[in-house]
């Protein structure tokens, strides 16, 4: 990456809606240059898409909790099962596959406590696999929508 690429990339971070045209007056060349840029980002895998950022407590989901799980024994073959069947499931939000203490953090929203009581106890605890799980309440989640390359 250069650093033309560096600024187009800066820019549409900000809104991956703005049109090519307005990062490229932005960024001071053309929106030819700009496409043909994107492009570039997009097929080397740089820019893999955009995402839409839904407000979790307006659709019902406002209890967020981030959830180490430890796998038992730790495989291959029971990493990924976990991993895939935790991923597939509605109350995910974000899977973390980790080191250190804990295999796993599970980011999960629900709509209340009772809920994330039972998505831990009921869900997570009747698999064989998981030999330790530790819930973390969210209070406040922020996150930084730029992340500038380096």
């Amino acid at each position: 990456m250069n650093e033309l690429d560096r600024a187009i990339l800066a820019a549409w971070a900000t809104d991956a809606r703005r049109s090519l045209r307005d990062i490229a007056a932005e960024v001071g060349v053309s929106a030819t240059t700009v496409h043909d840029r994107a492009r570039g980002l997009q097929r080397r895998g740089v820019v893999r898409g955009a995402r839409l950022d839904v407000d979790l407590a307006s659709i019902g989901r406002p209890v967020q909790a981030l959830i180490a799980v430890r796998i038992r024994p730790p495989s291959r073959a029971n990493i990924e099962a976990f991993r895939d069947w935790v991923s597939a499931l509605p109350e995910t939000v974000g899977v973390f596959v980790t080191s250190g203490g804990a295999d796993f953090m599970v980011h999960v929203a629900v709509p209340d406590n009772d809920h994330l009581y039972a998505f831990v106890i009921d869900r997570l605890t009747s698999r064989a696999e998981i030999a330790d799980v530790q819930t973390s309440v969210i209070y406040e989640h922020l996150r930084s929508d730029r992340v500038p390359p380096a």
